[in-house]
């Protein structure tokens, strides 16, 4: 079994209308994102022979979200989320992507600043059911 991991970056503003302190005012952050892949069976011919997905493939899957909801957007607009916390962000990510059809798609992770991420994965995937949840966090914290 294979994970990997395709980190990306962007800009965007929020707000979150319902929160009880400054959250509720308009404000931005550098976010810091990653997409993890897995699965058990590598490309055996040509040129990605040896790989389980291509990190440029991901990318292609990833850039059309980041160019047109995600960089530089206010994230209450794109994503129409009355309220974009890290958790219904990540999970809006993950499912934009799932439904992209990214090959092995098992979790998303965001962090909006350099100390809050937040990571999400179906809660019934067959990949993670087959790989220790425990074992799993620990290695998407690291």
């Amino acid at each position: 079994m294979w994970i990997l991991t395709k980190e990306f970056t962007f800009e965007a503003s929020h707000l979150l209308p319902h929160h009880d302190g400054k959250c509720a005012r308009l404000h931005g952050h550098s976010w810091k994102g990653s997409v993890y892949v897995a699965g058990d069976k590598l490309i055996k011919h040509g040129a990605k022979q040896g790989m389980l997905i291509d990190y440029a493939t991901i990318k292609q899957y990833l850039n059309p979200l980041i160019e047109n909801y995600l960089d530089h957007w206010h994230l209450n607009d794109t994503t129409k989320l009355e309220s974009p916390t890290s958790e219904r962000l990540v999970e809006w990510i993950f499912n934009k992507l799932q439904r992209t059809g990214l090959p092995g798609l098992i979790a998303v992770e965001i962090q909006e600043t350099c100390t809050s991420r937040c990571i999400y994965y179906p809660k019934k995937h067959s990949i993670i059911d087959a790989i220790d949840a425990a074992n799993l966090v620990e290695f998407l914290i690291k």
